[in-house]
């Protein structure tokens, strides 16, 4: 069992950033992925955002190329989610993920098998 537990999300004005953090415990043996995933009202699905291998291999969103940086600490064992020059289409409940298993595309939301509560993040224009 993997546990994931976000923080960081709150309300910003455009242009302004926030850093998400995805605090991990339990038994990590397996974990290869950590990913970023965020919810919107508009979306109706939890889109990939970031995601991160062991080994520091990145992968982002289109839309959030350039603005968005996903990074690992190993000895916090925490995953960050920098996020700068925030939109308002930006908004969503951001969650953070782990995969231990299977196969599929990183940034697909049936990679990952354990999942955090969520943390909502408002971007007001």
């Amino acid at each position: 069992q993997v546990q994931l537990v976000e923080s960081g999300g709150g309300s910003v004005q455009a242009g302004g950033s926030l850093r998400l953090s995805c605090s991990v415990s339990g038994n990590s043996v397996g974990r290869s992925w950590m990913a970023w995933f965020r919810q919107a009202p508009r979306l109706g699905r939890r889109e990939g955002v970031a995601a991160i291998s062991r080994g520091g291999d990145d992968y982002y969103l289109t839309s959030v190329k350039g603005r968005f940086t996903i990074t690992e600490d190993k000895a916090k064992s925490t995953v960050y989610l920098q996020m700068n020059n925030l939109k308002p289409e930006d908004s969503a409940v951001y969650y953070c993920a782990a995969h231990t298993r299977g196969t599929s595309t990183v940034l697909s939301e049936d990679f990952y098998d354990y999942w955090g509560q969520g943390t909502q993040v408002t971007v007001s224009s």
